[in-house]
């Protein structure tokens, strides 16, 4: 179009000069400020030959200023008056409609194989093609959708307009191994159109041995996966035991239908889509799947994993290199549903280590004895309570299919909670509470690890934990107020060690003052009365229980501290930790006693000890 195309127009410039050619533009698009728009824009940017690498920048001005602002003129006849930006896919429509233009898909890159030669790509003569297009089909793929559980939750969403754009699809081939196509001798079925159901042959793979290949007629599959016909009449017709095909029938029902079918998003658009469509077509609906989860692909050291590359680890060298119970937990660590896993060694390194030294806290507790109830101190109360809390979050987690999230509970949180435990306590207590634990920890880490967790179960049991339910959570053992009182001490030691860093103090005796002291216990009367009390109505409630400028000043530190509502005998818990705290600070503890040379003891709120260092 050398009116209104640059490189077209040089083109035929060219030609002008080098063989005298007398061929003049014609315009089709009227732009205000442009006679020929082509023309002029290659004399203002002083162009003089289809060679110059500036007709890119002509072209791109020029197309943007005629899809805003060109009209079509009046040889588009029908068309003439319009805008393009308006236009456009109306006459491309017209242009099909009279055969004038096709579609032509061109690749926005070069394509090659995995082994960097030439893509070849065959054109078919009657090429036979699966119709997805009648609206029964596609009525009944996106009532199995709807049905469905989708992880992560937004491929829901795309398999339902995957399916409204489905039409046809090639089903045959004329080379490779495959089924010969019932319809026209001389092809192959295509892979995917014969495998989407393959789950159905799962069912009865282990019984088909038995059976001969000339009795896998029509009627034996009508039979053993839709429950057509009848069973005497159909093992009579070809020829084999009742009672097997009985057998295989009810082997597939057992079965069906797939729970869960687990791949990556990449086969959205042509296995999973066909996988649905083909049951949906062939099967009732009680044999629908139920539900598809996707995961992303792995990544090393940031980059894609490639054979190109060279960066590939194949799962022959994982056992080798890392140990297989590593790698998978490495990947069930570092990666849910919606994120990329990325290989990094030295990520591999660490937590192998602390895997490692977890393995260890289970060797030595195997043969501890366990600690009785009666034996429990708070300490061990908390614990046994975070376990069990982070063991009911865990199953949780699985369920959801969070396993990332179940993973960090099961290696990281609860290992830092022992820790945070064997500080507080002992080395040789954490072994005893640990084997309280261990049967349980074993049971719910053993899907991550499950080798090294069956030769910790065996040095107990005759039994196979992989035989094993998860366990059950001990909800007698998980206790708010243990959990609360442990939070309120570790909160103090923070708040202490703030101070003794920013004042750069070596503490001689550090002073507690509690809001549950006799002269203050006021304020946990108020803190309770406002608990459900809007921040910006605090103080007026207050004011109106207790008249006093003492209460303002509460109130703001209350609202500023962003403390909810908790019961706690605070004196009591510090008199009870007082050795802990001494051992922690390596110095004297008092608590409300009268000494307050600083006046701190008013800025004490509930939850929250005024503090005075001595140093």
């Amino acid at each position: 179009v050398p009116a209104h195309a640059p490189y077209d127009y040089m083109g035929l410039e060219d030609l002008r000069k080098e063989k005298g050619i007398e061929i003049e533009p014609i315009k089709v698009i009227d732009i205000e400020g442009y006679d020929v728009p082509a023309k002029e824009i290659c004399e203002k940017m002083g162009i003089e030959n289809q060679k110059d690498e500036r007709l890119e920048e002509a072209t791109q001005t020029i197309y943007k200023d005629e899809f805003y602002r060109g009209v079509l003129n009046e040889r588009c006849k029908d068309f003439a008056g319009i805008k393009i930006a308006a236009i456009k896919d109306e006459v491309k429509d017209w242009l099909k409609g009279e055969n004038m233009a096709d579609v032509f898909y061109e690749t926005s890159r070069k394509a090659v194989t995995r082994g960097g030669g030439k893509v070849i790509v065959a054109v078919l003569q009657d090429q036979w093609f699966i119709d997805y297009t009648p609206k029964w089909w596609k009525d009944a793929g996106h009532k199995l959708v709807d049905n469905m559980l989708f992880y992560p939750a937004k491929y829901k969403t795309y398999m339902q307009d995957i399916i409204d754009w489905l039409a046809f699809r090639p089903c045959a081939r004329k080379r490779g191994l495959g089924t010969p196509f019932p319809f026209e001798k001389g092809w192959i079925i295509e892979s995917l159109s014969d495998s989407t159901i393959y789950m159905a042959m799962y069912t009865i793979a282990h019984l088909l041995r038995n059976v001969p290949v000339d009795a896998l007629e029509e009627n034996f599959f009508d039979y053993v996966f839709l429950g057509i016909g009848n069973a005497e009449e159909v093992a009579k017709e070809i020829h084999i035991d009742v009672a097997v095909l009985k057998r295989l029938r009810e082997e597939f029902e057992y079965w069906y239908p797939n729970d869960q079918r687990h791949t990556a998003p990449p086969h959205l658009s042509n296995h999973l889509v066909f996988f649905l469509m083909h049951h949906a077509a062939i099967f009732p609906e009680r044999y629908w799947p139920k539900a598809i989860t996707l995961n992303e692909l792995m990544i090393r050291e940031g980059h894609k994993i490639s054979k190109s590359k060279g960066n590939v680890i194949p799962l022959a060298h994982v056992s080798e290199l890392y140990g297989v119970d590593l790698y998978r937990l490495y990947c069930a660590l570092n990666a849910d549903f919606a994120s990329v896993v990325n290989w990094r060694e030295q990520d591999t390194d660490a937590l192998r280590k602390r895997f490692n030294a977890l393995v260890a806290v289970f060797e030595e507790s195997t043969g501890a004895e366990e600690l009785k109830e009666d034996e429990f101190t708070h300490t061990d109360r908390w614990l046994l309570s975070r376990f069990y809390r982070l063991l009911h979050e865990t199953i949780e987690r699985f369920e959801g299919f969070r396993i990332r999230e179940a993973g960090i509970n099961v290696v990281f949180n609860l290992t830092n909670d022992l820790r945070y435990y064997e500080k507080r306590a002992s080395v040789e207590r954490r072994r005893k509470i640990v084997r309280n634990v261990l049967d349980d920890w074993l049971l719910i880490l053993s899907p991550f690890t499950p080798h090294i967790c069956e030769e910790l179960w065996h040095k107990r049991y005759d039994t196979f934990i992989s035989l094993q339910t998860l366990p059950s959570v001990k909800t007698e053992l998980i206790d708010e107020q243990v959990e609360r009182e442990e939070d309120y001490v570790v909160s103090l030691v923070g708040d202490v060690q703030e101070i003794l860093k920013i004042a750069r103090l070596k503490p001689r005796k550090i002073h507690l003052y509690t809001s549950d002291a006799e002269s203050e216990n006021w304020k946990w009367g108020l803190f309770k009365a406002l608990k459900d009390v809007p921040d910006r109505e605090k103080i007026k409630e207050a004011m109106r229980i207790r008249k006093d400028k003492s209460t303002a000043d509460f109130v703001k530190q209350l609202v500023k501290s962003n403390l909810k509502y908790f019961e706690l005998n605070e004196s009591e818990i510090l008199t009870r930790e007082k050795g802990y705290l001494t051992k922690e600070f390596g110095c004297e503890i008092g608590i409300n006693e009268d000494y307050d040379p600083k006046g701190k003891k008013k800025f004490a709120i509930p939850l929250k000890p005024a503090i005075y260092v001595d140093g």
